[in-house]
């Protein structure tokens, strides 16, 4: 159906009253719980943490009819923060960290998604007050938490001490991740599987190599050393006579099982990007798919100035931020371009989503550069602005907030993960307000299933903010 010119989406709208405190973080670029709406596995409906006061958080359960179910308040201590969320099938976790002079630690709250009874609080690792903050991994089914802190030497990392837990709280194995062996510069993380397999992720040789480290869901056993898989394969170095380095990467486990990098290659000397590469590590072979790269050459130059309608003489501020797998294992990789007018005061902006299409044999099939215009006042700073997708069979949603033919609203793009075909953006009607005060949360905005949208806006500019669910027909 058109109005005005615009495609909008056949749907229907349930709206409720929602409560909610935009969070003022030291670190606006990294936000550390980036999603605060998680559906539920059975279908159920989802739950949601929602920060209400400087000393308050809630976790909250609706129903599949937007019906909120029950309301749990959890109170935040000076010095604490929230470091993680996630759910398993019996409750969901709010993980809090907290620092003080006497040191620093991550408390598992855990709230029961029957009736949202608060259980015993857990303390799942400690630092020391003058360590690099400490992290937890949550695994996908949240069946299995990873608490770590950071063993430095000379500000530079030598070592990961880890302690995993079942979804009880019970502790399973304690576990050091040693980097001995690598150089000055590399860049460690971990991704934790339902298992409790734990991937150590490395960038190393100098930001010109990608590198993964299996690590069994299983305690060592005394004389048996901890059988580790390795494999890693250089991205970056000399190339033409120029330096080529990693500029921006992102490891993802998929549904497949597989742990999956993308890394974009830049020139070392002028910061342009020159490059896409894609790997596929295969634990259970013990083999990986480096895919064919995907050069940002002329040709791409010319595709990005036509898309966008402005001459684009190089790539820079884009950066990875998704990474999808198909029911058919195709992959899709979406790069946004972001950045901000200057000082925490100002607008951030987001521009063309750079979309790249593969194969379930890693072969790069088609790329998009998708436009889009999309400024967010400081309040909103990353929160409103970029996009959140879901797939769904062979399907890939986007979904994003832009004006288009002057109207402020979320619109909708489909692409099909095999051929790379796009929509025009469906505009969702809800008529978000574009007053430049808070008017749309990224943070919770999920898919219940295909058809089915949760998210947060402000309709107007007199209204508050409102909880949606968006039936799609």
């Amino acid at each position: 159906m058109l109005i005005g010119g615009q495609q909008v989406l056949a749907q229907k709208v349930k709206s409720a009253p929602f409560s909610y405190l935009p969070e003022q973080g030291e670190d606006r670029y990294n936000q550390r719980v980036p999603h605060k709406t998680l559906a539920l596995a059975d279908g159920s409906g989802f739950v949601i943490l929602a920060h209400q006061s400087g000393s308050t958080y809630t976790v909250e359960r609706y129903d599949n009819a937007l019906k909120k179910q029950w309301s749990t308040t959890l109170p935040i201590a000076p010095g604490e923060t929230v470091e993680a969320f996630g759910h398993s099938p019996e409750q969901a976790w709010v993980v809090l960290h907290h620092a003080d002079e006497s040191g620093q630690n991550l408390t598992a709250q855990p709230v029961g998604l029957v009736g949202g009874q608060k259980g015993a609080s857990v303390v799942l690792i400690t630092a020391a007050a003058g360590e690099r903050r400490p992290s937890v991994r949550i695994s996908p089914d949240g069946t299995r938490l990873l608490a770590f802190r950071y063993a430095t030497r000379d500000e530079q990392v030598r070592s990961l001490v880890g302690t995993l837990y079942d979804q009880k709280l019970t502790k399973i194995l304690d576990r050091t991740y040693d980097f001995r062996d690598q150089g000055d510069f590399f860049s460690p993380n971990i991704l934790l599987a339902n298992d409790g397999t734990q991937y150590v992720t490395l960038l190393g040789d100098n930001m010109r190599k990608l590198t993964a480290r299996r690590y069994p869901p299983t305690s060592d056993q005394i004389g048996v050393p901890t059988p580790i898989l390795v494999m890693g394969v250089p991205v970056g170095g000399v190339f033409g006579g120029q330096p080529i380095t990693i500029r921006d990467a992102k490891f993802s486990l998929l549904p497949d099982g597989q742990l999956y990098a993308a890394a974009l290659c830049a020139n070392y000397n002028t910061g342009d990007l020159t490059s896409l590469k894609v790997v596929r590590f295969d634990f259970a072979t013990s083999s990986l798919k480096l895919a064919e790269e995907l050069p940002f050459a002329p040709a791409y130059l010319a595709e990005a100035s036509k898309a966008t309608g402005a001459e684009v003489k190089r790539l820079s501020d884009i950066y990875l931020a998704d990474m999808l797998l198909s029911e058919n294992k195709n992959l899709v990789i979406v790069a946004e371009r972001h950045f901000e007018e200057g000082g925490p005061e100002q607008p951030v902006h987001a521009r063309e989503l750079h979309v790249f299409g593969y194969s379930a044999f890693v072969t790069p099939t088609w790329h998009l550069i998708v436009p889009k215009d999309q400024v967010a006042p400081a309040i909103d700073s990353y929160t409103g602005i970029g996009f959140r997708a879901g797939v769904f069979g062979d399907e890939v949603q986007l979904l994003t907030l832009e004006t288009l033919n002057n109207k402020p609203d979320l619109y909708l793009r489909r692409i099909q993960s095999r051929t790379g075909v796009l929509s025009a953006p469906q505009r969702l009607k809800l008529n978000v307000a574009n007053d430049q005060q808070l008017a749309y949360v990224k943070d919770f905005t999920t898919w219940l299933d295909s058809k089915t949208i949760i998210n947060l806006s402000r309709p107007n500019k007199k209204a508050a903010l409102q909880l949606n669910e968006i039936k799609l027909k």
